[in-house]
């Protein structure tokens, strides 16, 4: 009798602890390496989401747990990374940033059943062609910011030559090609196209053939550290080409590489979020804790929201439900009101450019 007893206790202690048991959700993005500034603002919405959700009573009266994978925006870890939530139970992931991280890990997430919506990742074939209906994200596609990117450069720089440079990724020659495209169909003609390789830390002789091009206006498909680079080694030979690039030159490191070159900027990204008046009381937070929300801070954020309401919409973490949530609901989040299309990408206002001045980015002034 006392075995069973303490059989009926044990599997009474079973039943509550799985009635109670944690929901694991994750954020993976660049935590190391050269573009850890923007794993910094995935981590940092991520787990003031996390806390917030929590204290609210978490998601169908369970606790959300927290998972941070760390892909440095290589594909092979970023497959990795999302193996490793796989085992570890995670049921949703607000990740990755890279495109070229998001694409590959989007196959695991899709076999294994678990709901993926990307912060930060823009190029279109992460939802153009993805493996399951499960992938969804909060932000825009390079083909839509590339659109007003080219039409831009030829209404403002039509007397200028204009150079374009990817660094092969992804996003970055994806970025650059849309871009070219758009400025091509807008009757522009570039001086010139060429690869860059990402990591390096001199440019000089690609910036050498700029100056002996004449070129006015470089844009970048790439990421803040080697644009930063470009931008100060143009100013360093004397130059005063205007260096454009995209939604990658959303961090405050671009000016720490930059300092005064980065002066006159250019690039596009979605409406800054964080002059929502629905977000102000959750900036002043993130400013209270010595946290700029830059960038992609309030978008990881908001992934998690969406994904929180279609669970409790559901009433469940499993992925058919949620997934059905996802594709018939409006979202309330801190970038707005937001749906899903039925390719998972989002219904938000698209981009616009800003400048950076004296240290800060903000809406370029015409």
């Amino acid at each position: 009798m006392k075995k069973s007893l303490l059989a009926g206790v044990a599997l009474t202690f079973a039943m509550s602890s799985a009635a109670y048991a944690d929901i694991l959700i994750g954020t993976a993005g660049p935590m190391t390496g050269q573009y850890a500034s923007f794993g910094a603002q995935m981590k940092a919405g991520a787990e003031q989401a996390v806390e917030d959700i929590n204290a609210a009573g978490g998601v169908n009266g369970e606790m959300l747990k927290l998972f941070i994978g760390d892909d440095a925006c290589d594909p092979k870890q970023a497959v990795a990374v999302a193996n490793q939530a796989a085992g570890e139970g995670v049921v949703f992931m607000a990740g990755h940033f890279c495109s070229g991280s998001s694409i590959p890990a989007s196959a695991v997430y899709a076999e294994e059943g678990i709901v993926q919506i990307s912060p930060a990742s823009t190029n279109p074939k992460f939802t153009d062609e993805r493996p399951g209906e499960g992938i969804f994200r909060v932000c825009g596609r390079d083909d839509q910011q590339g659109a007003v990117a080219g039409q831009f450069l030829v209404d403002n720089f039509a007397d200028k030559k204009v150079a374009f440079v990817h660094d092969k990724t992804a996003y970055g020659k994806g970025l650059a090609d849309a871009t070219m495209a758009a400025y091509e169909a807008a009757g522009g003609k570039p001086a010139l196209y060429e690869a860059y390789t990402a990591g390096e830390k001199d440019y000089t002789a690609l910036v050498s053939k700029l100056k002996s091009e004449g070129v006015g206006v470089l844009y970048v498909g790439g990421y803040h550290t080697e644009a930063g680079l470009m931008a100060r080694q143009m100013r360093e030979q004397g130059m005063d080409t205007v260096l454009v690039s995209g939604d990658a030159l959303v961090t405050d490191e671009y000016w720490a590489i930059t300092g005064d070159a980065g002066e006159g900027t250019l690039m596009t990204f979605s409406p800054d979020p964080r002059k929502n008046e629905i977000a102000a009381p959750l900036v002043e937070k993130f400013r209270a804790k010595g946290i700029e929300p830059e960038g992609y801070v309030l978008y990881t954020y908001a992934a998690i929201q969406a994904w929180v309401s279609a669970a409790t919409k559901a009433g469940s973490t499993d992925f058919e439900p949620v997934v059905a949530a996802l594709n018939d609901g409006a979202f309330d989040t801190v970038l707005g009101s937001l749906e899903f299309d039925d390719k998972g990408d989002v219904t938000l206002p698209g981009y616009v450019f800003y400048e950076w001045k004296d240290g800060n980015y903000d809406y370029l002034v015409q």
